[in-house]
């Protein structure tokens, strides 16, 4: 009986787990999108640097201030109040822990570390870079604000979290297309409404999401290079077939894509 019960138990299945999806499906086309990013952001800041061409874009800057000034509604004042809070640091803090704790109960350790590295680096970039541009922020502002004006923290802190969230949690496919532009409309709103409350100018909102996004895409693009070719190594090890990074044929609507 109790041999049988031994080989009983050696015939039941091993549980393998699910090897995590690539963070980079199409070298190509995300380098591509990454360098197209970057490069916008580097121009904006290259012509913020510059004080000839910064003058043009304060006239765009103050006439956007006035028009928000003279659009000011009650609902529209509130929506942007709402997104205030949901960029402040008591707010972000937890949501990051949140999605890095899932990440690593899950052992997506390539994501984890994607989602880490661009939310490390835009909170270097954000202190370095107010304190290089010191630019002031605009008159009379809706919200309480300290520091300098440019980029936008709120923007920066928006972009990074939400792009490198749909990254890290949503696998390749049309669902991951789906959330990532819900991901930039929200940027946007929050980019709007700190130009809307006066707390940014809006060359100052316009370049924390550019700088926020850049951060997310630059990251998951080293991390998924690194993922790659450890899983490149891994399939020319001799002894047999190795596990590679699972990458979906087709998008669906189950709940298992979410791994």
């Amino acid at each position: 009986m109790r041999a049988g019960g031994a080989m009983s138990g050696m015939s039941r299945p091993t549980a393998v787990r699910r090897p995590e999806h690539l963070l980079v499906p199409a070298p190509g086309r995300d380098i591509a999108v990454t360098a197209v990013i970057v490069v916008l952001t580097a121009a904006l800041f290259v012509a913020v640097a510059e004080p000839g061409v910064l003058a043009h874009i304060q006239h765009i800057d103050d006439a956007w201030l006035r028009l928000m000034r003279s659009s000011r509604s009650g609902p529209v004042t509130a929506f942007a109040m709402v997104l205030n809070v949901l960029g402040l640091v008591s707010v972000t803090l937890p949501v990051r822990i949140v999605i890095a704790g899932f990440l690593a109960l899950r052992r997506r350790w390539w994501h984890l570390a994607a989602f880490a590295l661009a939310i490390a680096v835009s909170e270097i970039l954000i202190g370095i870079l107010k304190g290089i541009y010191d630019r002031a922020r605009p008159p009379g502002s809706l919200v309480a604000t300290s520091g300098t004006s440019f980029p936008s923290g709120h923007s920066i802190a928006a972009s990074v979290t939400v792009v490198a969230a749909v990254i890290a949690l949503v696998p390749p496919g049309r669902r991951r297309a789906a959330w990532g532009a819900a991901a930039v409309v929200f940027s946007i709103l929050m980019a709007l409404s700190r130009a809307y409350l006066g707390a940014h100018w809006l060359s100052d909102a316009i370049a924390g999401v550019l700088l926020g996004t850049s951060c997310a895409l630059l990251a998951a693009l080293a991390v998924g290079m690194l993922q790659r070719r450890r899983a490149g190594r891994r399939r020319e090890r001799p002894g047999g077939p190795a596990r590679l990074p699972a990458q979906p044929a087709a998008d669906t609507s189950q709940a298992g894509d979410l791994r």
